[in-house]
Formats: structure tokens, C-alpha cells, sequence
């Protein structure tokens, strides 16, 4: 399942995968020492909350490329120059943030996840013992195969048949977009956010999302539920 039409249609416990980049993104500022990450779904939302909560930091982008007047662009790269220790990051992105604001209307639970949590995420999951999981490749049908990658190898974990996650990715790697960002050809996404963002099980914690005072708030699990015995279903 994947794309916002994914997203809308989630049921049960709902995994919404961007690891290119945005819960990318999320998850290094977590690692980093943010209390917290808010997700918008518009620019001008993120600029609302910056002035509402002292410190705050905004990362945004618009159809992938970066906004003018916001210093990060949605990248993992950008985001190491800044001090995050007990700060809030306020992100709006195309596909991720959207993607949650969506599957949040229909989904009993929502968990923010990408390859640098990916194993934390299935263990954080397998703890709720859910009937059903929907797993929600946001880069699908556009051809962002990193996030179906993400999504496949979650599955795997869950059922116990954990694949390979370098053949997972290999189409990503034959892929225009893939040499096309290698190269420095896409704006506001420097080609080291892919080091950054394809490194699977980097951080040991999964990103659960809370609605709070109207608000999609995704913090770091503070211990994650223990990976239960038996199958998780999983839907897409």
C-alpha cells in the first residue's frame, strides 16, 4: 500500500515509511537530542509554530525542493549543523508529513518510521500484538523505491524472514533519481543525505506519533514494548 490514497486508507496499526527523507530527518534530530518533532502539512503551519515555540526549527520543502527563507531543506545533512539538545523541530514535507496527517484519520495507531529505525520500529510494533498493520510506502506510485524497500524489509522483520535489505535496494541504486542525486542535481539535497538516510538499524528507538492540543507530535519510544512471539499481520 502506498502514496496519501494509502495513507487515507490505513487501518489498525499504521507504519507511514520516507526515508528520502523526512522520517529520516525526524529520526537523526530524535537521535540528536530534540524533545520532540511536530509534522505540518503546509509551510505556513511550520512558520505558525516557529514563532509560537521559542527555539523551535524548521525543516521544509515543497514538491522536493527546498523553500525559500527555511535553512533545511528536508535533509539529514543540512540538520547536523544545528543544536537540537531540548529543542522542538517543526517538519513539513510532500510526502511523509502529509502521509501521517492523513493515516491518523483512520488508523487506531500511527508509527513514523524509515531505514535508520527500521528494526526498531518491527520490534516496537510486534509489542502491541495488533491484528493488523499497515505498512504505507509514501514514495509509491512515484517511483520512490527506497520507502517500498523500507516497507518490504519491516514486513520481513515482522514475519520473522528479515531479507536482505542491499537487494531490497538495489533498484533505487540502478535508478535515474538515485544517480541523478548522487551527482548534486536536485536542489536543497546534498548527495550525502543518502549515506545518511540508507543506513538500515542505525538508532535503536521506533517514532510513535500522539495527537496533542490538535498537534502530530512523534517522539523517540523511550523502551520499546519486547518483540512478542508469533506473527503480526500486516496488510500491503
Amino acid at each position: 500500500m502506498g502514496g496519501l490514497e494509502g495513507a487515507r486508507s490505513a487501518r489498525g496499526l499504521a507504519v507511514v515509511v520516507d526515508v528520502l527523507r523526512a522520517f529520516t530527518v525526524c529520526a537523526y534530530a530524535l537521535a540528536s537530542g530534540a524533545r520532540e518533532s511536530i509534522l505540518v502539512t503546509e509551510v505556513e503551519d511550520a512558520l505558525a509554530l516557529q514563532r509560537a515555540i521559542p527555539g523551535s526549527i524548521v525543516s521544509a520543502e515543497v514538491d522536493g525542493l527546498p523553500v525559500e527563507g527555511i535553512e533545511i531543506s528536508n535533509s539529514p545533512t543540512l540538520l547536523a549543523r544545528q543544536d537540537l539538545q531540548d529543542r522542538t523541530l517543526i517538519q513539513r514535507s510532500s510526502a511523509g508529513t502529509q502521509g501521517v496527517a492523513a493515516a491518523v484519520a483512520s488508523a487506531e495507531r500511527v508509527v513514523a518510521a524509515s531505514l535508520v529505525v527500521a528494526a526498531a520500529t518491527a520490534t516496537y510494533i510486534a509489542g502491541f500484538h495488533p491484528p493488523l498493520v499497515t505498512l504505507v510506502a509514501m514514495g509509491e506510485p512515484s517511483g520512490h523505491l527506497e520507502d517500498r524497500a523500507c516497507a518490504e524489509y519491516i514486513a520481513g522483520l515482522l514475519c520473522g524472514r528479515p531479507p536482505d535489505v542491499g537487494g531490497l535496494l538495489g533498484p533505487l541504486y540502478d535508478s535515474d533519481r538515485y544517480r541523478r542525486i548522487s551527482a548534486a542535481q536536485w536542489p536543497g539535497f546534498p548527495p550525502s543525505d543518502l549515506d545518511l538516510a540508507l543506513q538500515p538499524d542505525r538508532f535503536d528507538f521506533a517514532m510513535p506519533v500522539s495527537r496533542e492540543e490538535g498537534r502530530l507530535v512523534v517522539r523517540r519510544s523511550s523502551s520499546p514494548p519486547p518483540l512478542g512471539e508469533g506473527w503480526v499481520g500486516a496488510a500491503g
